[in-house]
């Protein structure tokens, strides 16, 4: 009968790899949620995405495709454009919703509309120099490419010689480069499911920040679940990142980061519409303390190709 029940998703393409800096990542994503897709039943197959992946997709007759793609290529809206082109009903947001949360600058600036709190931010380039900075958003402050996830090419400045070498090698990565106000306190994410907010988790590591290595290399970063916070607190922060997910019209499932100083304050960074799915992940560790096993996420979020 589980057999039977799962013939409705059709066939499905499980999307990772592709060309973007998070490439290694998303192999590994998608691993995970193709082994949970078969262990249910469903037809799935994996597919590394490459320039001829629409003709494939057409060719092959998939019915519907599970976006396991981070990064640019997969979460800015291009992947999902093709698809719709092609009418193949897809997991998670839509063109306008992914390409505007792929590029923090445009997130950061829909937010000051919606009245989402976040940190002080301005575009740099390379004429753009230490002193100009600081002296719009005190220092230290962080400098990160706008296009990119998984905290590639982020890096916090404290002088003109860091501001020098963080400008160097972010350039290497996609998207403008924008210069953020540095919050002190903790970091917190907040996994979104079919519009309810997963419990909160709170991120702690010895590096200056929740960079890539903390985030998928390293043995000392902790994920504290429960969180800490108070019922009230906890529930108050689950609303306004619910908020600030909504506010970039994301659906489906997501992820929002979240800093809270000394004061209580919330101080929101970035929505993932494409979070990872690893051994390391925090939506499946989100979903986990909610009681939803791997399997049934996947599951969950496949559903909502059917929106």
């Amino acid at each position: 009968m589980r057999t039977v029940n799962m013939k409705k998703y059709g066939k499905v393409a499980v999307l990772m790899g592709g060309a973007s800096g998070e490439r290694e990542i998303s192999l590994k994503s998608g691993a995970a949620v193709l082994k949970a897709l078969l262990n249910s039943g469903v037809d799935a197959h994996g597919v590394d995405v490459d320039k001829n992946i629409f003709s494939f997709l057409q060719t092959n007759n998939f019915d519907r495709v599970f976006i396991a793609l981070h990064g640019c290529g997969g979460e800015d809206g291009a992947m999902q454009g093709g698809l719709e082109m092609l009418g193949l009903p897809y997991t998670g947001s839509d063109i306008m919703s992914s390409s505007i949360c792929m590029n923090k600058l445009m997130t950061k600036k829909l937010w000051m509309t919606a009245g989402v709190q976040s940190p002080k931010f301005m575009s740099v380039d390379k004429a753009v120099d230490f002193q100009q900075v600081k002296a719009v958003l005190g220092a230290p402050f962080v400098i990160k490419p706008s296009l990119e996830g998984s905290s590639l090419g982020i890096h916090k400045v404290n002088n003109e010689q860091e501001f020098k070498s963080a400008i160097n090698d972010a350039q290497k990565y996609q998207g403008a480069l924008m210069a953020e106000q540095w919050v002190n306190g903790n970091e917190y994410t907040v996994a979104v499911l079919n519009g309810v907010a997963l419990p909160v988790i709170k991120l702690e590591t010895p590096h200056e920040f929740y960079d890539f290595e903390a985030k998928y290399q390293a043995n000392d970063t902790q994920y504290i679940l429960p969180c800490g916070l108070g019922e009230i607190e906890e529930n108050a922060l689950k609303a306004e990142a619910l908020n600030a997910f909504n506010a970039t019209s994301a659906t489906g499932w997501g992820r929002v980061d979240v800093m809270v100083d000394a004061d209580s304050q919330r101080w929101f960074l970035e929505v993932n519409t494409v979070p990872g799915m690893t051994d390391h992940s925090l939506v499946p560790m989100a979903a986990a303390s909610a009681g939803i096993k791997f399997e049934q996420l996947v599951l969950n979020i496949l559903d909502t190709t059917f929106n």
